[in-house]
């Protein structure tokens, strides 16, 4: 069973961390204050993440802030389609399915066949 607490999943696809972390702007901040607070069986797309970060319309950047903070339950936060990213699926599908999360063979969330 792939692990489901954050400091043990490996990084999202395309990740760049910085090693020591570095100074987090408000946004960055709100941004993790979202994440880290879904549980297992919790999932929000980018966009939601901004607005609960109180900044609509800043899908793209939650990505970036996901790609760049380690530690950070990174796989509970999907594109608004529904559909994984095929590049993220093969670590994102398995984390999502030992978070009690319905993932498709052809990678939607909550879906299942």
């Amino acid at each position: 069973m792939p692990p489901t607490d954050p400091a043990d999943a490996p990084p999202p696809p395309g990740s760049h961390t910085a090693d020591p972390p570095p100074r987090l702007t408000s946004f960055q901040q709100a941004v993790v204050a979202v994440v880290t607070a879904l549980e297992p069986g919790d999932v929000l797309t980018y966009a939601e993440v901004a607005d609960e970060a109180g900044h609509p319309g800043a899908g793209q950047a939650v990505a970036n802030v996901l790609r760049r903070i380690d530690g950070l339950p990174w796989w509970r936060v999907i594109p608004a389609s529904g559909r994984l990213y095929r590049t993220h699926a093969p670590v994102q599908g398995p984390l999502l399915r030992a978070d009690g999360v319905e993932v498709s063979a052809d990678r939607w969330v909550g879906r299942t066949g």
